[in-house]
């Protein structure tokens, strides 16, 4: 009795915490500084949310270790659905990279619904390597003296570049960033060589020639770069690494909540408007289930593990 009794006191708190919900503004949080994809992504997410469940959805940067505290923060917080998380592949990849994490990517999360998603693709200074293969040269002749930029230890900006240093046996040195923003200035400016970056943060740096694409880590070329070859194209295969960009609520936020969530973020992502200006930026709208991006996470999780352990990526 006293089982059933707990039972009905939950399922009655759930039912009244999701009755009128939101019923104050909304905190988005985004581990990454502002300027990178993640961060222009949520900004384009947050205002159709506030119109469609009528209370503001204010997007709030908590930079650091690598989107860890931000995910902290939202595992922990209160789960009304005042609190959530917008954040990208990280989520699958810190669980095996990062071995003392005080959240689980799965137990501690309520999947609500992937936004968007793009490809990552490889980018040098301006005057840098005009192919993979002018790149894998220069890094064969001068093992070591070779730079990448990530936006921080764990991204998939860094997973990527491993992989990519394990298919091809290349020695270039990992030098982590904080943020996309600060990863891809540092390759404008010449500082190190190359680095991976998805579409929505690049597009517009190489467009004006401040940076140059070489190839896309995907299985097919970008609409918005043509021109571009796969890394298979362009002779290096097992490196395919897209990123999602999505949304959660701690465990256990009510039911109700994550569906009111879920089909406010699927409508914003069908949007007619909506989805011509993701097109625009590379990235491609989803706006899929809770259960479907429930399953993304956990294969995620499992492929992940599998690209750190066959790289040999640490955590830094």
């Amino acid at each position: 009795m006293k089982a059933a009794f707990l039972l009905l006191f939950c399922l009655a708190s759930n039912m009244a915490a999701a009755q009128g919900y939101p019923t104050r503004p909304v905190r988005v949080l985004v581990g990454f500084p502002p300027g990178g994809g993640t961060d222009i992504l949520a900004r384009q997410l947050a205002p159709r949310l506030s119109e469609y469940l009528g209370q503001q959805f204010v997007v709030e940067n908590r930079p650091g270790a690598t989107t860890n505290i931000a995910s902290d923060m939202v595992a922990k917080s209160t789960p009304d659905g005042h609190t959530l998380l917008f954040t990208t592949s990280s989520l699958a990849i810190n669980k095996s990279l990062y071995k003392n994490l005080t959240y689980d990517a799965e137990r501690d999360f309520a999947p609500v619904s992937i936004f968007a998603e793009s490809p990552n693709l490889i980018v040098v200074p301006a005057s840098g390597a005009k192919s993979v293969a002018e790149l894998l040269a220069q890094a064969k002749a001068k093992p070591g003296a070779l730079n990448y930029s990530s936006a921080g230890a764990g991204t998939s900006q860094h997973l990527a570049a491993e992989l990519f240093k394990s298919r091809t046996g290349a020695d270039i040195v990992h030098i982590p960033y904080k943020g996309t923003a600060a990863s891809l200035t540092a390759v404008m400016a010449a500082e190190v060589q190359m680095s991976f970056a998805n579409v929505p943060a690049i597009i517009g740096h190489v467009k004006s020639g401040r940076l140059r694409a070489i190839a896309v880590a995907g299985a097919r070329r970008s609409d918005l770069m043509p021109d571009v070859p796969t890394m298979k194209e362009a002779g290096v295969e097992g490196v395919e690494v897209p990123v999602w960009y999505a949304l959660l609520a701690p465990a256990v936020t009510p039911r109700d909540i994550v569906n009111a969530l879920h089909g406010a973020t699927a409508k914003a992502a069908r949007a007619a408007d909506m989805r011509q200006r993701l097109v625009e930026q590379g990235a491609d709208p989803v706006g899929n289930s809770p259960e479907e991006f429930a399953k993304i996470l956990k294969e995620e999780i499992a492929k992940y593990a599998e690209v750190v352990r066959i790289s040999g990526a640490k955590a830094e």
